[in-house]
């Protein structure tokens, strides 16, 4: 959905190849539950 906030894992498909743009307002975490209670759901893939 338009807006909404993925975060990826490592092992998964993209985390490899995957850029933050922090202008974008994207970033790291240093957990899934911290990604989680900041709004952001794991990739599918």
């Amino acid at each position: 959905a338009e807006g909404e906030r993925i975060y990826h894992v490592p092992g998964q498909r993209y985390y490899s190849v995957t850029i933050i743009n922090q202008a974008k307002g994207e970033r790291w975490f240093c957990s899934e539950a911290e990604a989680e209670a900041a709004g952001w759901r794991r990739s599918k893939r």
